[in-house]
């Protein structure tokens, strides 16, 4: 199943230099496309490439505007000029997936004959179900989407329309998913919080009761082997659009905003609220009860201190206790100054 360049170019809002029917049928890396492929570049040297290339079409930025035709019919390619290219071709390579093209389109609608579903589970239209999967007493999976192999949905458990729940993913009991969630394989959602009571007298932890909930909103996609923990008595709360990588913790009765990006290692203590828009670099942890308010960013490895409250949309952040990134390198420069003086 193939796009023509002109059904693409629509599709994305662009402009066409050269040869609008040239069919597209699959997205590449400049370095390794083929014909039938789509490649995308943000600048004039990547256009060069990829006219170089082997590509049958290109998603370029505003810089490509000087791309006459002569140039793009020498080389045999076709340019479609759109305003963010990386955006358009992320949008492209969804739009063709649902056209039939890619891992999706592989998926065999039906629940596999080794899958075990209780006789109260409901299923939507649509679904697929693989080999080993388990699914439990009056859960919910909704029409179009997909459990992987070996993944186990747990009682009650509500999945959205066209989610995709890769194999050997675990969700507990009290979870639900809106539409469109995407959780990558090993990642285990709803577990138990870290939560215990010390009796002073004996030195013993005792648990602390973990019975709330875990709600993900819509189009939030989840890495491998994540874990995102329940309430300990109320929900724990990700918001629409947030974008979780692999090997992120989240612990319970944290609060998480729309459109929230979390890099890998990122680990959040228990009762955090983290506000829309806010960005943390890899391995940034969070202590319990802290606030990151609306457009935080946080660098790599930050460390933000119990019960503090970060502020300033738009403001970097970096180190431990986290700090204003200038004020930051500051710091940085003072402490070599001192170290050439000793």
């Amino acid at each position: 199943m193939t796009r023509s360049v002109k059904d693409v170019a629509e599709f994305v809002g662009g402009r066409v230099v050269g040869d609008a029917a040239v069919p597209v049928s699959r997205v590449a890396s400049v370095a390794s496309a083929g014909g039938g492929d789509l490649v995308f570049v943000e600048d004039g040297g990547g256009l060069e490439a990829a006219l170089l290339g082997g590509a049958s079409a290109i998603l370029a930025g505003e810089f490509a505007r000087g791309v006459e035709g002569k140039t793009v019919l020498r080389e045999g390619k076709t340019v479609v000029i759109v305003e963010h290219p990386r955006l358009a071709f992320a949008r492209v390579a969804a739009w063709l997936s649902e056209a039939g093209v890619g891992e999706e389109s592989r998926r065999e609608v039906g629940v596999h004959g080794s899958a075990v579903v209780h006789a109260s589970a409901r299923l939507g239209a649509g679904i697929a179900v693989g080999a080993l999967a388990v699914i439990g007493e009056n859960a919910v999976i909704g029409d179009g989407s997909w459990i992987g192999a070996g993944a186990v949905i747990g009682a009650g458990v509500m999945v959205g329309k066209k989610c995709e729940i890769y194999p050997r993913v675990v969700i507990y009991a009290g979870t639900s998913l809106a539409d469109r969630v995407i959780v990558h394989a090993g990642a285990v959602l709803g577990s138990d919080g870290f939560g215990y009571v010390r009796d002073g007298k004996t030195g013993r932890y005792e648990k602390f009761p973990q019975m709330g909930t875990l709600r993900i909103g819509d189009d939030v996609e989840i890495g491998a082997n994540t874990t995102i923990d329940r309430g300990a008595l109320d929900a724990t709360v990700i918001g629409r659009g947030s974008k979780i990588d692999n090997l992120v913790h989240v612990g319970h009765n944290v609060v998480m905003g729309e459109d929230v990006v979390l890099a890998a290692q990122v680990g959040i203590s228990g009762s955090c609220v983290i506000e829309d828009g806010v960005v943390m670099g890899g391995q940034a942890g969070i202590g319990d009860h802290a606030q990151i308010e609306a457009g935080v960013i946080l660098g790599g490895q930050s460390g933000v201190l119990p019960k503090k409250v970060m502020r300033g949309k738009g403001v970097v952040f970096w180190g431990t206790p986290a700090r204003p990134l200038r004020e930051y390198l500051k710091q940085l420069a003072a402490l070599a100054r001192l170290g050439k003086k000793g």
